[in-house]
């Protein structure tokens, strides 16, 4: 009987999986050659390429704080969920079209921010109700979900540039529209696999005049958006005023929710902050870490004096999702046993670890800066730097949706995984301005030995940062194990 409802369970997972697989292809497609198309196809500066790009994350990140609140309240989460990926899809198309004037642009990127927003925390909520009553079953999922959905990304990374250097700009943006387009089709036809899991929202008939209004609000996001991204000044106050904001409704929500709940809620609340400190260095992939391979990488691979093959600048970041999906089973399997065993870490303790592999990603890359003997490091330093950076990802944000699923009432699921992720969207602004250490006005003129300093100031100001984050999370360790334990007593009433 156990084993006939896990596999039920593990059949409407691989619906939500297959789906999540390629919405990621399409958008990791695109943003694996956003930052070169701004710089190279627009004209656009470091700098203003960065705040562009970090206000797009953010609002990207921002919507779902709305589009989860629509799914578990109006739309139901499959359903949000689907109208997602119709708009992300959408955007993805437009985007080809769109690339021949500045304009189209930040309307198009308004379009992807608005559909992930009814996307992505209701497919998060979806794999919460499927496994809600199985903790450790639970983080496993969260993990292999992360691991899963990066195969998506990382064909699609080294698809793209490929695309975009042989065909040309507009054929790498078709090709994420296509990509989701597949998972849209295969979600039609296996979508009754999810009939037991979904919420009520999700069975009752949506009136026309709620679909009217759904759409007019589309239409308004879209447009208000498109406003934020355009001018940085009022980017900058909107981010500013949503975590403000955020801030209120949780102080709103602690108070409103049963005392039983307040306990895991605190736990939440300080995880979701540490979490969205990842970030802030997750932002360099898209921003510096891009223009350093493109002006200060050896883009061959060799061992020894074989030469491998030869990788475009934006194909680098594909190496985080490799990475993703090569360590997740290794952590899935070990958290699995040691749940087995009861010698799990907490997830507070993995926190930690992560943001020491973080600290030591950025040491790697500093240390490549100061040492190296050409202007240009090997394109092994990458590999290294990225192999931490991404296992310090799974030890945090991997994590965090966990954590939401974890502690919070089901009621208030699909708001507080938007809440994670508008949080998170908040620290990618702030990882976009320090992305603009390295962005002098005149960085496109600079010899390589000139932009090879500027980087080396900008990671050991990251390895900096995330050695105070890691004496941080040390410090309120002991708190998070004394509140830990106020939730399982307070479950036990």
């Amino acid at each position: 009987m156990a084993s006939t409802l896990l596999k039920q369970k593990n059949n409407a997972f691989s619906v939500v999986l297959f789906i999540e697989l390629w919405e990621r292809f399409g958008y990791y497609g695109m943003q694996s050659i956003l930052a070169l198309f701004l710089s190279q196809h627009m004209k656009f500066s470091d700098y203003d390429a960065n705040l562009l790009i970090a206000a797009f994350g953010t609002m990207t990140y921002a919507a779902p704080a709305l589009g989860g609140w629509i799914g578990d309240k109006i739309l139901g989460n499959q359903r949000a969920m689907l109208y997602g990926s119709i708009i992300l899809a959408l955007g993805y198309l437009l985007l080809a079209s769109a690339m021949h004037y500045t304009g189209g642009i930040y309307i198009t990127m308004a379009i992807i921010s608005t559909g992930n927003g009814l996307f992505k925390p209701n497919a998060a909520t979806l794999v919460r109700r499927i496994y809600e009553d199985d903790d450790s079953q639970l983080d496993v999922a969260f993990t292999l979900y992360y691991m899963a959905v990066n195969v998506g990304s990382t064909v699609s990374m080294l698809l793209c540039p490929y695309l975009k250097d042989h065909y040309g700009w507009d054929a790498a943006f078709i090709a994420c529209f296509v990509g989701l387009l597949l998972g849209i089709i295969n979600y039609s036809l296996t979508k009754k696999k999810l009939v037991s899991y979904v919420s009520s929202k999700d069975q009752q008939p949506i009136s026309a005049s709620i679909l009217t209004y759904i759409f007019l609000g589309i239409i308004a996001s879209i447009a208000l958006i498109t406003v934020i991204i355009t001018f940085p000044k009022v980017a900058q106050w909107c981010v500013i005023g949503a975590a403000i904001l955020i801030l209120a409704l949780w102080v709103q929500m602690y108070f409103k929710i049963d005392s039983t709940y307040r306990s895991g809620l605190r736990i939440v609340y300080l995880l979701t902050f540490e979490g969205m400190l990842y970030y802030v260095f997750y932002q360099q992939m898209s921003t510096s870490l891009t223009f350093f391979a493109l002006r200060n990488v050896d883009l061959s691979f060799s061992i020894g004096s074989y030469h491998l093959f030869n990788w475009s600048p934006g194909q680098f970041q594909a190496l985080n999702p490799i990475w993703i999906m090569l360590l997740s089973p290794i952590l899935a399997k070990l958290y699995a046993t040691l749940g087995r065993k009861q010698k799990d870490f907490s997830i507070a303790t993995k926190f930690i670890a992560g943001f020491f592999f973080v600290a030591v990603g950025f040491f790697i890359w500093w240390m490549a800066c100061v040492y190296t003997q050409t202007p240009h490091v090997s394109s092994w330093v990458m590999v290294g730097g990225y192999f931490f950076l991404s296992l310090g990802e799974l030890l945090t944000s991997g994590l965090g949706l966990a954590v939401v699923a974890r502690y919070v009432p089901a009621s208030i699921n699909g708001f507080m995984t938007g809440s994670y992720l508008m949080v998170s969207g908040v620290a990618m602004y702030i990882g976009g301005i320090i992305a603009n250490i390295a962005a002098p006005p005149d960085m496109n003129n600079l010899s390589s030995e000139k932009t090879l300093i500027i980087y080396q100031g900008l990671f050991l100001n990251l390895l900096c940062l995330a050695g105070i984050a890691l004496v941080i999370l040390l410090l309120f360790l002991p708190i998070l194990r004394k509140w830990n334990k106020q939730y399982k007593q307070d479950m036990l009433r």
